[in-house]
């Protein structure tokens, strides 16, 4: 593969993985949505198809990474040349913010009527993580559209659930190659992955929200920062580094245990 189809497959990719992706989110949490409280599941089938979609565009150009853990993960299996990582990871965070713009562009009425919304502002919590109806209004619930928050915060829980799924996530990749013998899944890989993705979210996204990809969480959380939104409320920075890290640990801890276990 050549620079360029690198550039462009994953760029491309990325963004509309995080395009259909957050537009789920962005689906089930307004109010003025059609989808408004569709639940968990349809979050967690999104995603999966939003994978799958962005995978069958990208596939044939740069292999579709689409996340900077399954490209680690790879390099160390030595199916991706490490000299080529940077541009993969940085290509990757673009498409994400690109992604991520183009969510807040199709949902932008939404954000505008949810973030200017009484009710939505009075109940949000406190400093001290109580719901005051009687007290100044706080932001509205966005960063949830853009990124991931875990319902209990614990550093070192938060951590290990990313570790874990990532693990999941990118041996279930990494093993494709076995199959057929040794010729892989084709274009059914990606159909295997986003039912991989599914059942991520369904049963270890709890949680955290299940980031499983550092571009997915830091890109998008890099735009909400940016956005000119009213009443936005902050970015959760101080949490930012758990959706990056946990995941690249996970997809390095499943590139060793590729070579290990199944080379």
């Amino acid at each position: 593969m050549s620079s360029s189809d690198i550039f462009i497959g994953e760029t491309i990719g990325t963004a509309v993985l995080i395009l259909l992706g957050g537009g789920v989110c962005a689906a089930v949490t307004f109010k003025r949505s059609k989808a408004y409280e569709a639940g968990w599941v349809a979050i967690a089938f999104g995603w999966g198809f939003a994978v799958l979609t962005g995978a069958y565009l990208a596939g044939g150009v740069s292999g579709a990474h689409l996340n900077p853990a399954v490209t680690i993960g790879l390099a160390i299996e030595g199916g991706t040349k490490w000299s080529d990582v940077p541009l993969y990871l940085g290509s990757q965070l673009l498409g994400a913010m690109i992604g991520a713009v183009l969510v807040w562009a199709t949902y932008y009425g939404q954000f505008r009527a949810h973030l200017t919304d009484p009710e939505v502002l009075a109940a949000q919590p406190d400093d001290d993580g109580l719901v005051d109806q009687k007290a100044a209004p706080k932001a509205g619930p966005t960063l949830g559209v853009f990124s991931t928050g875990p319902e209990i915060r614990n550093v070192v829980q938060n951590l290990i659930t990313e570790i874990i799924a990532t693990v999941v996530l990118v041996l279930a990749i990494l093993t494709q190659g076995l199959n057929d013998g040794g010729n892989g899944l084709g274009t059914l890989g990606a159909l295997i992955t986003a039912l991989v993705v599914v059942s991520i979210g369904l049963s270890l996204g709890g949680p955290t929200g299940y980031a499983i990809n550092p571009v997915r969480d830091l890109g998008p959380r890099i735009v909400h920062a940016l956005l000119p939104l009213p009443n936005k409320g902050g970015s959760d920075w101080s949490y930012a580094w758990i959706p990056v890290a946990g995941p690249l640990i996970g997809g390095a801890i499943a590139g060793g245990l590729y070579n290990i276990a199944f080379k």
